[in-house]
């Protein structure tokens, strides 16, 4: 059976390079005789492999001195405690709500002080981004927290809040690594690996030193304090040794196409030929604001439900997988990390053309 065009908004493609090479050593890494898989995490070599990643990570992001870089399990949802766990000193904090995740982040930060929620955009099904420029940020706020691209909807911060000098707070789960960032302006910028970085089952973490402390919420448990993680450079106890092996790939791939830079540009010039095609279609439709449109996920409906469900099926069997959309926003979403290839979109695209045609 051949490759498929994965459109899954995660677990979601992997470059394929990476993928042969991985397959290439899974009997023996490196000359060791064993597969990363059973490697010992306090292994010489295992050692080598999570160095290597960091430091690559670093340059591909140009992460500052003064931040450390985790790599954590629990995946995204599991940080939604620990960041209030670690942080909420004055058991105060502003959410911005754009989104199912930053929702959730908001309520379970709920159960560990008072969380405010600051700006949504609930109203309009979450299809756009608020205007975040004077927000009402609480005098004695901790932080303020994002999630900066919304997988389900569609959408994606432009430009970040005016936290007015409090902590940034940032999920960037479904962006990481697709574009340059600015790593100092965030306190934390965490994101899930499986999306655009990894297999699933894990998180990093990127979190000002001055934010990992000693003094977290009472009772919060040892593994859910990043001091823990931070001491013990991610191996204070057995970390998902083969997704950071994975990961590594990954940036070492990043790093061989160009970088972040490069990677935006690509993003974009796929993105655009998608949503051009999208803005002059009479058939099919995106569902957020321009302004606001997220390059990494597109929703896009037909307006009938048994029409979305069919075009769904039709374009299985072409070959174009997992366009389902989200059950709250309905229709299709065409996730575009950076590992699918430009032909991808414009296999879609061509498809979505055809079917148009014929169901006109």
């Amino acid at each position: 059976m051949s490759r498929v065009y994965n459109f899954s908004a995660g677990p979601a493609v992997l470059p394929e390079e990476v993928l042969k090479e991985v397959a290439d050593e899974m009997m023996d890494y490196n000359g060791t005789g064993m597969s990363v898989m059973e490697m010992s995490h306090r292994s010489a070599a295992f050692q080598e492999i999570i160095d290597t990643a960091e430091k690559d990570l670093r340059e591909l992001m140009n992460i500052p001195d003064n931040y450390k870089v985790l790599f954590l399990q629990g995946g995204a949802s599991q940080q939604f405690a620990m960041i209030p766990m670690n942080l909420m000193k004055n058991k105060v904090a502003d959410y911005i709500v754009t989104g199912q995740w930053a929702k959730k982040a908001y309520q379970e930060a709920q159960k560990y002080g008072k969380a405010n929620k600051i700006a949504s955009s609930e109203d309009k099904t979450f299809s756009y981004i608020p205007d975040c420029s004077d927000l009402p940020i609480s005098p004695d706020a901790d932080y303020v927290y994002i999630c900066e691209n919304n997988t389900i909807y569609g959408t994606k911060f432009k430009e970040l809040p005016n936290t007015k000098g409090k902590t940034l707070v940032a999920d960037v789960s479904s962006c990481f690594l697709s574009e340059p960032v600015d790593v100092s302006k965030y306190g934390i910028i965490y994101g899930g690996v499986q999306k655009n970085i990894g297999p699933a089952g894990m998180v990093i973490a990127i979190i000002r030193e001055d934010l990992i402390t000693e003094d977290v919420l009472p009772g919060t448990p040892t593994m859910l304090t990043y001091k823990t993680h931070a001491d013990a450079g991610s191996l204070y106890n057995t970390p998902n040794a083969y997704c950071i092996y994975v990961c590594g790939k990954v940036f070492k791939w990043l790093k061989k196409m160009g970088g972040l830079e490069e990677m935006k540009k690509r993003n974009e010039e796929k993105a655009k030929i998608l949503y051009d095609f999208l803005d002059s279609s009479k058939l099919f439709h995106g569902t957020v604001v321009p302004k606001d449109r997220s390059l990494m996920n597109v929703p896009f409906v037909t307006g009938d439900k048994e029409m979305d469900a069919k075009f769904v099926a039709e374009a299985a069997k072409a070959g174009l997988v997992n366009l389902k959309g989200h059950r709250t926003v309905g229709g299709m979403r065409a996730s575009i990390y950076n590992a699918m290839p430009k032909a991808g979109v414009e296999a879609l695209v061509a498809f979505m053309k055809k079917f148009e045609e014929e169901n006109a």
